[in-house]
């Protein structure tokens, strides 16, 4: 419930109206994600604003969003997968802050093909500008100073490739085809991954590293083969790497293949070879998430993980899948990713969620779709959760995928603050136009409460 806000816009059924000098806004918590079935307008944060956060009547955060920067502006109308799914990320030597985007389909033909937009910040953040200067940083950086991150190669075509005879074909929600390989009999250029590595000294190389999975199986999307494997990754205190990856589909002990599932993997040697150490298998509730028996494909897709300063390992899934907007779902392990908890739905709706730890204890989870949401957890454990922050406005019963792509990448900048980026499909230009935005916001979040 709002209380004592000069909004910066009005939450109406339909159209939310702009307006601007947002001030401090007092929250009660309405635990409107208990309300599964429905999704809900949450706490307004267009615009600059500070919130103070009220659980069970006490005060317990204070939030302080601040104004959006628009790091790019779209020069004309572009068609879905151009000018959106940002990434941000601060270089190895911290003194530069880079914001991308895609500017290619959003297809498996694009797969390594490039096609992207970028501007860097000296800043902090507050001021953004283009520059051809090559800027390391973006992947998993080791305590040895080396840097690591997964290469999407271009897909290949079927029928230049001489493949085994697959085990099934499956149609995906948003109506693809794929036909199911037994990974170990593919091509050789076909099994495995591969994974970019910077030394100490920014010298560059492509490992075509080894996955180690029994009944593991790779799928063809139409008539191209890609090699898809995108999820986070941590080095862990022995100086091993660990790997939250989708798309995984395995073969069953009745011949077929399950919906897809999230897959834990371990390398000891940097990079060169991964075990599969755990799995999140797909099992979706019935009455919270009615779409769930459709999914015979991608089941479990674009899963957040983060290891917890307890030790505790946390994911957060996407379901969303063509038929319409479905809950993300929570997992926890409490052996190191080996065994996972049940899959339980948590909120009614969101596409690729990122978790944050900030150094201060408290958790920061973001996601898209409809609009663009944040939600924090302070009791250590990511078990309790604020209601959502929007941060995009979208108008009830539109597309979800009308107001933003709804893919945020989120980093830290503080011990008590972040930086989000997120795009805007209907920024407002001089003449009056909405175009494609690319959106950095930094926001603090402090607890008011032991």
């Amino acid at each position: 419930m709002l209380s004592s806000c000069k909004s910066s816009r009005t939450l109406q059924e339909n159209v939310p109206v702009k307006q601007y000098n947002a001030e401090r806004t007092i929250w009660d918590e309405q635990k409107q994600d208990k309300q599964m079935m429905n999704i809900q307008w949450g706490i307004p944060a267009f615009d600059a604003t500070t919130v103070i956060y009220k659980r069970l009547g006490k005060s317990v955060l204070k939030i302080e969003l601040m104004e959006p920067s628009a790091v790019a502006v779209a020069d004309k109308p572009y068609h879905w997968g151009y000018f959106q799914f940002p990434n941000i990320y601060k270089s190895i030597s911290g003194d530069t802050i880079v914001t991308s985007w895609n500017m290619s389909a959003d297809a498996a033909s694009a797969y390594g093909k490039g096609g992207s937009g970028r501007r860097i910040s000296i800043d902090n953040g507050k001021t953004w500008h283009s520059s051809d200067k090559s800027i390391l940083g973006g992947g998993l950086v080791l305590s040895s100073g080396e840097m690591l991150s997964v290469h999407t190669p271009v897909a290949l075509k079927m029928d230049e490739l001489d493949l085994p005879a697959p085990i099934s074909k499956v149609r995906e929600g948003y109506g693809r085809n794929f036909t199911l390989f037994r990974h170990d009999e593919l091509p050789e250029v076909l099994r495995g991954i591969y994974i970019n590595r910077w030394d100490k000294n920014g010298t560059f190389s492509r490992i075509h590293a080894s996955l180690n999975d029994t009944n593991l199986v790779r799928y063809a999307d139409g008539d191209l083969l890609p090699i898809v494997w995108w999820g986070d990754m941590y080095e862990l205190p022995d100086g091993s790497i660990i790997a939250g990856i989708y798309p995984s589909f395995y073969e069953n002990i009745n011949g077929k293949v399950d919906p897809s599932c999230v897959s834990f993997y371990q390398s000891f040697d940097k990079g060169v070879s991964w075990h599969i150490k755990g799995k999140i298998p797909y099992i979706y509730d019935a009455h919270l998430d009615p779409n769930g028996n459709k999914r015979l494909a991608l089941g479990w897709t674009e899963p957040a993980f983060t290891i917890l300063t307890n030790g505790t390992y946390l994911c957060v899934i996407r379901t969303t899948d063509g038929y319409g907007d479905s809950p993300m779902y929570i997992s926890r392990s409490f052996d190191e990713g080996v065994s996972w908890s049940h899959p339980v739905p948590f909120t009614p709706a969101g596409v690729l969620p990122k978790l944050l730890e900030l150094d201060n204890g408290i958790l920061v989870l973001a996601s898209g779709r409809p609009g663009m949401q944040l939600r924090f957890s302070y009791d250590g454990k990511g078990e309790e959760w604020t209601d959502p922050f929007e941060l995009i406005p979208y108008v009830k019963g539109e597309n979800s995928a009308a107001a933003t792509c709804g893919y945020p990448r989120i980093i830290s900048n503080g011990p008590n603050s972040f930086l989000i980026a997120y795009s805007d499909f209907k920024y407002p230009i001089e003449n009056g136009e909405l175009r494609k935005a690319i959106i950095v916001r930094e926001i603090k979040v402090t607890k008011l409460v032991k």
